[in-house]
């Protein structure tokens, strides 16, 4: 898979089995990778997860939640 587009809704599968919705926002100025969960509206970075995850795919257009928005610097 190519690198995540900034700004995409992605499924997330997680090794429980749990499917999620986050948007990828881009790295910071050391590489850090940062998402958004939309079910949860919580921002974090690749790096704090503390469980195995890999994107399924881009979600589908008119799936979308309002979520509140973060910049990330």
């Amino acid at each position: 898979m190519t690198a995540p587009g900034i700004g995409v809704v992605y499924r997330i599968g997680l090794c429980s089995g749990e499917q999620r919705r986050w948007r990828y926002l881009g790295t910071d100025s050391r590489a850090a990778a940062w998402w958004t969960d939309l079910d949860t509206g919580l921002t974090f970075n690749e790096s704090s997860l503390m469980y195995v995850w890999q994107i399924l795919g881009e979600d589908s257009p008119g799936n979308e939640t309002t979520v509140k928005h973060l910049t990330v610097r």
